[in-house]
C-alpha cells in the first residue's frame, strides 16, 4: 500500500528535522543556553569535586555555563533514572561513574532502566583505584603472604568495607572469588569507621582509595600490599599491583564520565567529547585529578560505551556471587 500525498506532506518536515541533528551545523550552533550536569552524590565529596572541575572547564570550552545538580540518594540511583528520563538535546548530562553505570543494576532490583540501554556515552574522563591496606602490626608482608593464611586458616581473616555493593567491598569479593579463599566481609557505615576498625586490629585488611590511604601509608600507619588497577598508581610507586602480585588479570578501576540520555544527536555528542578531551590534556586539570588520587581517561564515545558494557558483565558475576543487594 503506497502512503497517501497527506501523509507524505506530514513525514517529509519530520524527516528533514531529524536529518538536521544528525548534520555538523547542529554542533556549531549548540549550546546556546546553559546545560545541567547531574552529580549522583551530594556536594562535598571526591565525585563531587571532579564533576565542579570538569564542569568549570567545559564552560569555558563551550562557552555556556555548566551548572552542577547534586542529585544524592539511593547510591546514585535516583539521579541515574531521572537524567534517562530527560529530554535527549545535549542539555541534561551525568555525571556517570562505575557504580551508577556498572554495578547498580546489578545490586538494585528495583531499578526502573539499564543504564547500557539509557544513555549514550560521551566520554570517560578519569579513574582511581583501590590500594589493599593492612595494620602495621600485620604479620602479613605481600599478597602471596595473605593468601597463604588465608589458606591455612580459612573464615578467620577479615576485610572492612564502607557498605555492602561499595567498591571496597567488591574489590574485596573479587580478590576472595580470585585467589579462591575464604575471608570475611566486615561491612560499615562508611570507609571512616573501618578504618578505624583496621588501626585498632578488629578487623584483618580493607581495600579503600588511593587518594584516602596515601598519607597513612606514608606515615606507617597501615602497611600496603598492592593497589587494585592494571598499572601502579602514581602516588604509591612503589606498591606492586594485586596482578603482579600473583593474582594476574586482577583489576578493580573505579572510572568516571559524561553520559547523555539515549537519543542524544551524534553531532552534539561528537563536540562534547571533542571539548571533554581538549579538557582532560590541560595541565591543570591533570594536576587537580592527581590531588583526587585520579588520572585523566581520555578516549572516543565508543571506548566509553564498551568499558562501560565490559565492567556491567564483570561486576553483574561478581555481586551474584557476593550475594550483595541493596532492595
Amino acid at each position: 500500500m503506497r502512503p497517501s500525498a497527506s501523509f507524505l506532506r506530514w513525514i517529509a518536515p519530520a524527516v528533514l528535522a531529524l536529518a538536521g541533528l544528525a548534520s555538523p551545523g547542529l554542533a556549531a550552533a549548540y549550546p546556546d543556553k546553559p546545560l545541567r550536569l547531574v552529580v549522583p552524590f551530594p556536594a562535598g565529596g571526591p565525585t563531587d569535586a571532579m564533576a565542579r572541575l570538569i564542569g568549570q572547564h567545559l564552560s569555558q570550552q563551550l562557552g555556556q555555563p555548566v551548572v552542577i545538580d547534586n542529585r544524592g540518594g539511593a547510591g546514585g540511583t535516583i539521579a541515574t533514572e531521572a537524567v534517562a528520563a530527560a529530554a535527549p538535546d545535549g542539555y541534561t548530562l551525568f555525571f556517570s561513574t562505575t557504580g551508577t553505570m556498572a554495578i547498580n543494576p546489578s545490586l538494585y532490583r528495583t531499578l526502573k532502566i539499564d543504564p547500557v540501554k539509557a544513555f549514550d556515552a560521551v566520554g570517560s574522563v578519569a579513574s582511581t583505584v583501590n590500594v589493599l591496606v593492612v595494620p602495621p602490626a600485620s604479620a602479613v608482608a605481600s599478597v602471596k603472604d595473605l593468601i597463604a593464611l588465608a589458606r591455612r586458616k580459612p573464615g578467620t581473616l577479615t576485610f572492612g568495607s564502607a557498605g555492602n555493593g561499595s567498591s571496597n567491598h567488591l574489590s574485596g569479593e573479587l580478590f576472595k572469588s580470585m585467589a579462591a579463599i575464604d575471608i570475611v566481609h566486615v561491612p560499615y557505615k562508611g570507609s571512616a569507621a573501618a578504618f578505624t576498625d583496621l588501626l585498632g586490629g578488629r578487623i584483618s585488611m580493607m581495600f579503600d582509595t588511593v587518594s584516602s590511604q596515601a598519607q597513612y601509608i606514608g606515615a606507617g600507619k597501615v602497611r600496603a600490599l598492592a593497589v587494585t588497577g592494571p598499572a601502579r598508581s602514581e602516588a604509591l610507586p612503589k606498591v606492586p599491583t594485586v596482578a603482579e602480585s600473583g593474582l594476574p588479570g586482577f583489576d578493580v578501576t573505579i572510572w568516571f564520565g559524561l553520559s547523555a540520555p539515549k537519543g542524544t544527536p551524534g553531532a552534539v555528542v561528537a563536540r562534547l567529547n571533542g571539548e571533554l578531551q581538549k579538557v582532560l590534556g590541560m595541565p591543570d586539570v591533570k594536576a587537580q585529578l592527581a590531588t583526587l588520587g585520579a588520572r585523566p581517561m581520555p578516549g572516543t564515545p565508543q571506548d566509553f560505551a564498551q568499558m562501560i558494557q565490559h565492567d556491567a558483565g564483570k561486576w553483574s558475576a561478581v555481586v551474584k556471587a557476593s550475594g550483595a543487594s541493596l532492595d
